[in-house]
């Protein structure tokens, strides 16, 4: 229950006007306790098993009932609640009793008929997210850039986010139909939630409709604080497979930049770096950058690499790294935060930098279905 609570309850704004907003869902039927909880353009469904003893259902105060489930002793709790909405909470010698409100007041979560479906493994959804959400823009006057677009195209998931000022790409081959093509933008918010609960194993069941996204997987549940008889776990067992953990989201409406026009389609020099050491580089040299002078200078010469950074009123840092470059002589200065964003987030032990010129944009590749461009800053 506990661990319920502290999935659902993170999409609750704190600032509601409506109170129901504020609550989760809670719903008993015969064997599960379902728990939902929405901001109206979020929403997450969440079921575990319960002795239901009287089906029935109710919304109470979701960050008030997971405050008190975090302090309960560990064992068994039991939910009683009378015809009012008010709920009696027993575990061990604590007793609670908190005030709901009718179940009927929650907004419903959106339905999915019509949907196109498709399946991915959790993990590379979530490795999807985290080689491109760090680009994805918070500039509110450019809303759709407020989110990664998602392009189900030609066999592909094809995932973007840009800020104007960098642009992060990713892809995963997937198989679907044709008639099953489509794209939509999904808000930041949603994307940071499925960051924290997608897992390793078990797949991803995305569905698609004009202006809604729906995820279905499976999540493990936490071992027990006490440990279950032998003969529940074996009860259990063929439960897994059917989906526990549901997130749904309004699409951000627009259309999304044509992306494809900022990747540069040639490339003067290609220099391989060591992601660890530039980083370490890029991590040391920042240390000097102030607000006024935020950039970082690239200096390419015969196997030699120079990250320099300059500020008048600071102080000058410099840091020289050994690589592989027999091309011409070439400086370019980059924001240093912008550039270490992919390097943290990659995991590649090698990255390759194409450049033109000092005014051009950086992209950086990997050996994998990834790209990140990076537009220079003027070096004075």
């Amino acid at each position: 229950m506990l661990e319920a609570l502290q999935q659902v309850q993170t999409v609750v704004s704190t600032r509601t006007t409506l109170p129901i907003l504020s609550n989760v869902l809670l719903r008993a039927t015969s064997d599960t306790l379902e728990l939902t909880t929405t901001d109206l353009d979020v929403g997450i469904q969440r079921k575990i098993g319960a002795d239901i003893a009287k089906p029935g259902s109710t919304s109470l105060p979701a960050r008030r009932l997971f405050g008190i489930f975090r302090e309960l002793p560990a064992g068994e709790a039991e939910i009683e609640v009378d015809d009012k909405n008010t709920a009696s909470i027993r575990c061990g010698s604590s007793f609670f009793k908190i005030m709901g409100l009718p179940a009927e007041e929650f907004p419903p979560l959106p339905k999915f008929d019509g949907g196109k479906h498709f399946k991915i493994a959790q993990s590379n959804l979530r490795d999807m997210f985290r080689k491109t959400s760090y680009a994805i823009s918070n500039d509110e006057t450019r809303y759709v850039l407020n989110g990664a677009f998602m392009q189900f195209k030609a066999d592909k998931l094809t995932m973007v986010a840009t800020d104007g000022r960098r642009l992060a790409l990713v892809e995963q081959d997937l198989e679907f139909p044709k008639a099953n093509e489509v794209e939509g933008i999904l808000p930041t918010k949603a994307v940071n939630e499925l960051m924290h609960l997608l897992g390793d194993k078990g797949e991803v069941h995305v569905i698609v409709t004009e202006n809604q996204m729906a995820f279905e997987m499976q999540v493990a549940a936490a071992p027990a604080a006490t440990a279950a008889p032998a003969e529940k776990t074996k009860e259990e067992k063929p439960k897994a497979e059917s989906p526990n953990l549901m997130i749904v989201s309004k699409l951000i409406e627009g259309n999304y930049p044509n992306y494809r026009q900022v990747i540069p389609s040639e490339c003067k020099e290609r220099v391989t770096l060591e992601r660890e050491s530039l980083l370490t580089a890029l991590r040391r040299a920042a240390l000097l950058c102030t607000e006024k002078s935020n950039s970082v200078k690239l200096q390419f010469g015969k196997n030699n690499l120079s990250v320099v950074a300059k500020s008048p009123d600071v102080g000058e840092a410099r840091e020289t790294v050994t690589i592989n470059y027999k091309g011409k002589e070439i400086a370019v200065a980059f924001n240093p935060e912008y550039m270490m964003d992919p390097l943290r987030n990659l995991d590649s032990d090698e990255v390759h930098l194409e450049l033109i010129d000092e005014l051009s944009p950086g992209v950086i590749k990997v050996n994998a279905p990834f790209l990140y461009v990076l537009m220079p800053m003027r070096m004075s």
